[in-house]
C-alpha cells in the first residue's frame, strides 16, 4: 500500500469512535488503525467493531481504542507474498498491518495488493513426483511435496507464491503417491487458482524435465513462458519479475541461480610447474548454484522426448548445444532445496 493511502488509516490512540470512523470510510479497507506516537500499533478497529460498539450503547464522541482489537494479526517487515495469503485467506481478513521489530506500523497488506489485480497469462508447472529417497523414513508413505512446513505443505507454499505473483493455471507433475497430492491440492480452488495434473507412469519416471512432454500435448496451442518449479523448494520469488527478465534477455529458458559458499576445510596450494605460487587456508568459494525456477519458452517444449525421461539440466545442455540462449536469473530471495532431513529442520526453522 503508498503512503497516502497508508495514512488514510491511521489515528491517534486517543481518537474517538466518529474519527476512527472517518479513518474506516478513508481507506476504503473497512478499518482503522489505532497508533501511539511513534506509530506502535496500540490496536485496529473494523467497521464491524464500531458497528457492535454503537449497538451497545457507545456514542460517536466515545473513545474508539475500548472496541478496538488491541492484538490484531500483523505481518513483519519483508514477509513474503505467499505467507500473508495464506494469512489473510486463512483469518479470511481483508488488510494485515505490516510492522518493524518495534511494533510501529510501515504498511499494510490488502487481499486485492497481496493476489494482485493483473493475471498473468503463464501457466506454471511443478515437478512434484519425485520419490526423495534422501529423506529417508519421512516419505516413505508421504510425497515430499506434501513434508510440512509452518502448517503447510511445501507444495501448498510454492502455489500460494505463484498465486500472490498473478499465476493462475497451475499444472502439477506427479508420480510417487501422486494420488496423495491430488487429493491434498485437489482443484485449486482455495488456494487461489486451478490446478491440473501431469500424471507420469509410475514405471517410467520423466525426470525434472520430462514431464514437460506431457504438459506440452496438454496445451499445444500456448503462446507465453512457463514457469516451471521443483516440488521440493521453500522458496519465495515474484513471478511476474522472473518473466519480465525472461523477456527483456530475449533468450529461450533462464534459470534462477543462487550464490552458494562453501569453506574448503584445508590448506589450498596454487602451483604452476611443480613451482607453488601461493598457499590459501581454508578459503571460502562462492559459485551460482541452480535454484530450481525456471521461465521456459514454448518452443523449449518441443526439444523435450515425449516418454522418455529428461532433465533440466539435460534440456538446458540441449539448447546451448544448438547455440540456443539461455540465460541466469539472479534469485535474491529466501531458498532452500529440502532434499535432506537437516534442509527440512532448517525450513521449519526459518519460518
Amino acid at each position: 500500500m503508498t503512503a497516502p493511502a497508508l495514512e488514510k488509516m491511521l489515528v491517534d490512540r486517543d481518537a474517538t469512535l466518529r474519527q476512527a470512523l472517518e479513518a474506516v470510510d478513508r481507506s476504503g479497507l473497512g478499518a482503522a488503525l489505532l497508533v501511539g506516537p511513534d506509530r506502535t500499533l496500540v490496536g485496529m478497529l473494523t467497521d464491524g467493531d464500531a458497528r457492535r460498539a454503537l449497538l451497545g450503547g457507545a456514542t460517536l464522541d466515545g473513545p474508539a481504542l475500548p472496541f478496538a482489537t488491541t492484538a490484531p494479526q500483523t505481518v513483519q517487515v519483508g514477509s513474503g507474498r505467499a505467507h500473508v495469503l495464506d494469512l489473510m485467506r486463512a483469518l479470511r481478513i481483508a488488510a494485515v498491518p505490516e510492522v518493524d521489530a518495534a511494533g510501529r506500523v510501515v504498511g499494510v497488506h490488502t487481499l486485492s495488493e497481496v493476489v494482485g489485480t493483473r493475471r498473468l497469462p503463464n501457466p506454471a508447472v511443478i515437478m512434484a513426483g519425485g520419490k526423495g529417497t534422501r529423506l529417508g523414513a519421512l516419505t516413505r508413505s508421504t510425497p515430499k511435496p506434501l513434508l510440512r512446513v509452518a502448517g503447510r505443505s511445501i507444495l501448498e507454499w510454492l502455489v500460494l507464491n505463484l498465486v500472490g505473483g498473478g499465476i493462475r493455471e497451475v499444472h502439477v507433475s506427479v508420480n510417487h503417491l501422486g494420488e496423495q497430492v491430488e487429493e491434498h491440492l485437489g482443484d485449486g480452488h482455495r488456494l487461489g487458482c486451478t490446478v491440473q495434473y501431469l500424471r507420469e507412469d509410475p514405471d517410467r519416471p520423466l525426470g525434472t524435465a520430462g514431464s514437460l512432454a506431457l504438459f506440452r500435448a496438454a496445451r499445444p496451442e500456448l503462446d507465453v513462458p512457463i514457469v516451471v518449479l521443483n516440488g521440493d523448494l521453500m522458496v519465495q520469488f515474484d513471478a511476474e519479475r522472473l518473466l519480465a527478465w525472461h523477456a527483456e534477455q530475449a533468450v529461450d529458458l533462464s534459470v534462477a541461480v543462487r550464490a552458494y559458499q562453501h569453506e574448503v576445510p584445508f590448506g589450498v596450494v596454487e602451483a604452476d610447474d611443480a613451482r607453488v605460487r601461493a598457499v590459501r587456508e581454508k578459503p571460502t568459494l562462492t559459485m551460482d548454484v541452480n535454484a530450481g525456477v525456471y521461465a521456459v519458452s514454448p518452443a523449449v517444449l518441443d526439444l523435450v522426448p515425449p516418454d522418455e525421461p529428461c532433465s533440466m539440466p539435460e534440456l538446458i545442455q540441449t539448447l546451448l548445444e544448438r547455440g540456443r540462449p539461455v540465460g541466469a536469473w539472479p534469485l535474491d530471495s529466501e531458498w532452500i532445496d529440502v532434499g535432506t532431513p537437516a534442509d527440512l529442520a532448517r525450513a521449519k526453522g526459518h519460518l
